[in-house]
């Protein structure tokens, strides 16, 4: 039997030499004759605890004993029964003798009377702690008694432990026995080794080891005493010195008295089952209690039941023991949320939890279950994680945004939904500054490229002040190719005067990136047009930013004149306060104006300065139906972020650049489609210039030439949104064959998404171009219809047109005073 036992206990190691853990400082206090001392892995480094009991010789009574709680420990399982790890007996040198010594690894615990010493609770918060903990070891006792028939036999103070979530477990199996009541004229000792079990924790049929009676008692009655003794522990917060102290009751809790009185019932069959105390007691419904309980269930519940669960929790959290909601709700609802229990409600307790944590902590326990929830494909979750980005974005590192965040995130640019993509957009003001610059010029500036033509004003708008906002975290030569075309070509020509505001706020934020030259040709001209624009606040920011780049001309000016050849081509001043709320969202805008006339188009308000065309007559329902989708931006439009966040990042070109997952398509999918000098045309007749464009186009002769292109200029006249018609100079013609222009859109470089759309150069000689197609007037040339024939005598005999064939002759008198060139 002993060789048995030894082999039992010695099956997880041989000795020391080969011991798996490091074994730390000791606790004060420990159960019986053991040891508890801190431990941790050699392998990881992660805690343990690690029991030690030595004897003089390996038939020590106590070593036996400790060989029997080794065997028990490993075999039984149950979540509130200490979890076993690993066991060794090994002789240990004690001077000049040597000492036996068995060893138990189990999950990293501390004695419950030293855990609450530290916890100090109080009031409320003791008692429903204490509520949770006896419920606790009150379910691992009705397990041993009624499941396994098993007797514990010394359930007490010292017999509990505390685990890094709070929750507590209970452990000292060295007398637990099978509960035997099939002999029950025996008068053979039922527990072995109960001498173990001090005198103050006996009842009395086991102070007079009548075991007779102890087998015709049910099996929890030695156990259900043994509570009663632990509550008398916790409550009174001393050790148990006499039986007699048991009447005293003054400290225990009036809602658990009469249960307390019945488990200490001097007639063992009349004593409360554990199973009764934990189903009826009213000392356990409290809210610790119940709000454990519920989440332990969580994925047996419902989605209303969720719902109105985790509505409630935040102010829940906000009454309970600030410790026991970070070491035990906490883990309990980032793993509901991990393993999808729970829903999106649960996310925002989440992170108000967190907050409570330390950095170091936050970074611990709560950020790896949130970048696990970004691959989530639930809509609700990925919201509310977009929406509350702030609060734990600067926590995430550069190398776990760039390769595990922004992949997931980018979904929500082309999401259907508006909000989900809106809220993307703003996500990218905390998640650019840790992008490395290939994720940035070759995925980023894709989706933005669609966003600024997105259907939504809103987002087009937002989309503007986005790129303001994160020019200082691209590089050179990609700032020179997006931010004067993104925001002269496409913002400051919506037709959402708040998006054209947020252009000129943009170009006057970005203004120390530009050239002189590119301000004197570029920027000046395309500002100075919206300084009569219907909308005032537009009229406000124009003139203001016209000041601003006039202010860099003159300083650029003045030090030509002095003869500084250190000319700075690029110049910033301050921002006045009219352009400071460029950091803002567009709701900041969109609120100003609430009336809908101020919202339309600049040709349908100013009618005197432009010439309305034919087609002016459906300006008004568009704008009003783009309009109508302001409402679905963010209330957070409003909250202008700090003034130091366009600065507050530096030595982006140290990152690495991270892999990325670049969109299928062509480059040509982003401002390629813009022409820098004419309005986009509508998506019909866009699809009817592509269709055309298909067809081969036959060469024409110079006279129907000459009819195409009066024919063409008249159409562009009727066609032509009266937006920029009176106000845009015409584009230079081009003197260059069709061949020199090709290049600048067929061949567009990748990472060259705006380059697209800038004003072509303006060539001073070169070829006449031969086909009406690639003159720069006449842009409809290329898919104009064939002149209409004509049944005109004069056309007929002139000999000239298409397809004209020579008259036949015909019979009969005919007039012979004509001209005619029919060869008669």
């Amino acid at each position: 039997m002993f060789k048995f036992l030894k082999e039992v206990v010695a099956g997880s190691g041989s000795g020391l030499k080969d011991f798996p853990y490091s074994i730390g400082e000791p606790y004060a206090s420990a159960w019986g004759s053991w040891t508890h001392h801190r431990g941790t892995s050699k392998d990881d480094g992660s805690p343990v605890s690690i029991f030690s009991l030595s004897g003089s010789n390996p038939q020590d009574r106590h070593l036996v004993a400790g060989r029997n709680g080794v065997k028990r420990l490993r075999t039984v399982r149950h979540p509130n029964i200490l979890s076993f790890l690993h066991s060794t007996e090994a002789e240990v040198p004690d001077g000049p003798a040597m000492k036996h010594t068995i060893y138990i690894v189990t999950e990293p615990v501390m004695p419950l009377s030293e855990k609450l010493k530290e916890l100090n609770l109080g009031g409320t918060q003791r008692d429903e702690y204490f509520a949770w903990g006896l419920h606790q070891i009150s379910k691992a006792v009705s397990f041993l008694n009624n499941d396994c028939k098993l007797v514990h036999g010394n359930v007490c103070l010292a017999s509990v432990v505390v685990t890094q979530t709070l929750d507590w477990k209970l452990h000292a199996f060295d007398v637990l026995s099978e509960f035997d009541a099939n002999n029950e004229a025996s008068g053979s000792p039922m527990l072995q080794f109960e001498w173990l079990v001090g005198t103050q924790y006996k009842p009395l049929e086991l102070t007079k080891s009548d075991w007779a009676s102890i087998r015709k008692s049910p099996p929890w009655a030695i156990d259900s005493w043994g509570l009663g003794c632990l509550i008398f522990e916790l409550f009174s917060g001393a050790k148990l010195a006499r039986t007699e102290y048991l009447r005293n009751t003054a400290s225990i809790p009036k809602s658990l008295l009469p249960d307390y009185q019945r488990l200490l019932n001097s007639t063992p069959s009349r004593r409360l089952n554990p199973s009764k105390l934990i189903d009826n007691s009213e000392f356990f419904q409290n809210k610790l209690v119940e709000t454990i309980q519920f989440m332990e269930v969580l994925n047996l519940k419902d989605s209303v039941e969720k719902d109105s669960f985790f509505r409630k929790l935040p102010n829940i959290a906000e009454q309970l023991p600030r410790e026991i909601v970070l070491k035990k709700l906490l883990p309990v609802l980032a793993s509901s949320l991990e393993f999808g229990s729970a829903a999106a409600p649960a996310l925002t307790v989440l992170l108000k939890m967190g907050s409570w944590l330390p950095a170091d902590q936050f970074s611990i326990k709560v950020l790896p279950t949130i970048v696990k929830l970004f691959a989530s494909n639930d809509r609700a979750i990925r919201a509310c994680l977009l929406q509350h980005i702030d609060q734990f974005g600067e926590s995430l590192s550069a190398q776990t945004v760039d390769e595990q965040v922004f992949p997931h995130v980018a979904t929500g640019f082309s999401d259907t939904t508006v909000s989900i993509r809106e809220l993307t957009l703003k996500s990218m003001l905390v998640l650019a500054p840790k992008l490395s610059q290939r994720t940035i010029s070759g995925s980023l500036l894709k989706y933005l490229s669609k966003l600024q033509v997105d259907e939504d004003p809103g987002i087009r708008t937002n989309t503007t002040i986005l790129l303001g906002n994160i020019a200082n975290y691209m590089n050179d030569g990609t700032r020179k190719r997006v931010l004067i075309n993104a925001f002269t070509v496409r913002a400051l020509r919506d037709t959402f005067p708040p998006a054209r505001a947020a252009g000129i706020m943009a170009l006057s934020v970005t203004s120390s990136y530009y050239e002189m030259t590119e301000i004197a040709t570029r920027v000046l001209p395309n500002i100075v047009v919206l300084t009569f624009d219907p909308d005032s606040d537009v009229r406000t920011k124009a003139f203001q930013a016209t000041d601003q780049f006039l202010q860099i001309a003159k300083q650029h000016h003045e030090k030509l004149t002095t003869g500084d050849t250190m000319v700075a081509e690029s110049t910033g001043v301050q921002l006045k306060p009219g352009n400071a709320g460029l950091l803002g969202w567009a709701m900041s805008s969109i609120t100003q104006k609430g009336k809908p006339s101020d919202h339309g188009s600049i040709s349908t308000t100013n009618a005197s300065n432009s010439q309305v065309s034919a087609t002016s007559a459906a300006t008004p329902g568009t704008q009003a139906s783009t309009v109508g989708h302001a409402p679905s931006t963010s209330s957070s439009f409003d909250q202008a972020a700090p003034a130091s966040a366009r600065s507050s990042v530096n030595g982006w070109g140290e990152l690495e650049d991270g892999n990325i997952q670049e969109e299928n398509g062509s480059d040509k999918e982003g401002w390629d489609d813009v022409d820098p000098f004419d309005d986009k045309p509508s998506p019909s007749l866009l699809s009817n210039i592509q269709a055309a464009q298909k067809r081969p186009v036959v060469q024409p002769k110079q006279a129907v030439a000459n009819s195409a292109k009066s024919h063409q200029l008249k159409v562009q006249k009727t066609e032509d949104d009266p937006l920029w018609g009176p106000i845009v100079a015409a584009p230079p013609k081009s003197a260059s064959k069709s061949a020199d222009i090709k290049p600048s859109t067929s061949n567009n470089d990748e990472d060259d998404l705006w380059g697209a759309i800038a004003a072509p150069a303006p060539k001073s000689s070169g070829k006449p171009l031969k086909t009406a197609a690639a003159n720069s007037d006449d842009l409809w040339g290329a898919i104009a219809a064939p002149p209409p024939s004509t049944k005109a005598r004069p056309l007929a005999s002139s000999g000239r047109g298409r397809g004209t064939k020579p008259a036949q002759p015909k019979l009969g008198a005919q007039r012979i005073g004509r001209t005619s060139s029919t060869g008669m």
